[in-house]
């Protein structure tokens, strides 16, 4: 058994949510050596490092799992929400459903929570690797009644779910370390003594760290319960409060020594540079194909007739028929939906074994 005291400095996991525009990406591109993966394509016009947008869950899956073991320090999934509905395309898909609510019973519900509650144990890996993980989201406001008082009132939630059978939400929050409600601070002047009514004036951004009957958050580093919307605030949780940069006295100077003798070398001849194709562009990937199949084939470096070959062997199609001419349903759920146990169990043993 090893016991340890004080506190340990390690990754955290942050979830930023608040309404739109607000500035969530951009506050999220102040963390350490940042990378993100934009589900929705809304950092086009920012100076970052980005991957390709997801065009599927499992692609998704793949970018997080490559990033675990590269030079960045935080990776941040913008936005959260737009990457569960791409979670929800994924399992309708897989059990060929039109939607969530097709499954009855709150049963897409529980698969969602399923599928959600492993990806979160995933980005956990990816803390425990020293590599920060940021989640934003968008807010919603919900009616909210609390059992013990009377009435309801406007409360701001994680845009997670849209059925209280859904447990999203509170699932992320829970994961989170630290869970940040950005909002613009509205001062409102209800009456004058004259009874005139006055409008809502202010505008200025803040964040909240602490939890508020109107809104979720909450934070394990002594955060004030409200702040500017701005990095600096926690800026010195994440050790990259650089240090002053100290001046190296000039060396003294050494006197110059004698040039060499230098033996006159041959020009070496002008070589023709080779032209080497990447591996992606050697890869037979029909453009009939849907996108989101497109990109995993890519990222998985997986020819046509690799697919082919693992389909025959299951008995669905022959190994001659093309990909293109399968139906829409099977491509959807058991090529895109299954990707991962396709390219395990039938794609990966067998690439690059001619047929």
């Amino acid at each position: 058994m090893n016991i340890t005291k004080g506190r340990i400095q390690k990754a955290k996991k942050v979830v930023i949510y608040g309404p739109e525009g607000i500035g969530k990406s951009t506050f999220a591109s102040q963390f350490p050596k940042p990378v993100f993966i934009d589900t929705e394509g809304s950092t086009n016009g920012m100076d970052i490092a980005r991957t390709d947008k997801p065009t599927s869950w499992e692609l998704l899956k793949s970018y997080v799992r490559e990033l675990g073991s590269s030079e960045f320090k935080t990776i941040i999934i913008d936005t959260i929400d737009w990457a569960e509905q791409l979670c929800i395309e994924s399992i309708c898909a897989a059990h060929q459903k039109k939607g969530i609510e097709d499954f009855g019973y709150g049963n897409g519900y529980v698969y969602e929570k399923e599928e959600m509650g492993k990806f979160l144990n995933s980005l956990q890996d990816i803390v425990d690797k020293g590599i920060n993980v940021v989640l934003t989201a968008h807010a919603q406001l919900r009616k909210f009644e609390q059992p013990d008082e009377m009435g309801a009132y406007d409360r701001w939630e994680l845009k997670l779910g849209k059925k209280t059978s859904s447990q999203i939400s509170p699932l992320v929050k829970e994961w989170a370390d630290m869970v940040l409600f950005a909002n613009y601070k509205t001062i409102a002047v209800k009456v004058d003594e004259k009874g005139n009514k006055f409008k809502g004036q202010g505008g200025e951004r803040v964040m909240y760290t602490s939890h508020h009957p109107c809104w979720d958050a909450k934070n394990r580093d002594g955060l004030p319960p409200e702040m500017p919307f701005s990095y600096h605030g926690i800026a010195h949780l994440f050790g990259n409060i650089t240090a002053p940069q100290t001046v190296p006295a000039a060396p003294k100077a050494q006197p110059e020594p004698a040039p060499a003798a230098t033996i006159p070398q041959p020009e070496p001849a002008d070589e023709k540079p080779e032209l080497i194709e990447s591996a992606a562009e050697l890869l037979n990937i029909p453009e009939a194909l849907p996108q989101a199949l497109k990109d995993l084939m890519r990222q998985y470096k997986v020819d046509e007739s690799d697919i082919r070959l693992a389909v025959s062997q299951r008995g669905y199609f022959p190994y001659e028929t093309p990909v293109t001419n399968y139906p829409t349903d099977f491509v959807q759920g058991c090529l895109i939906g299954a990707w991962n146990q396709l390219y395990n169990k039938y794609i990966k043993p067998n690439q690059g074994v001619p047929f």
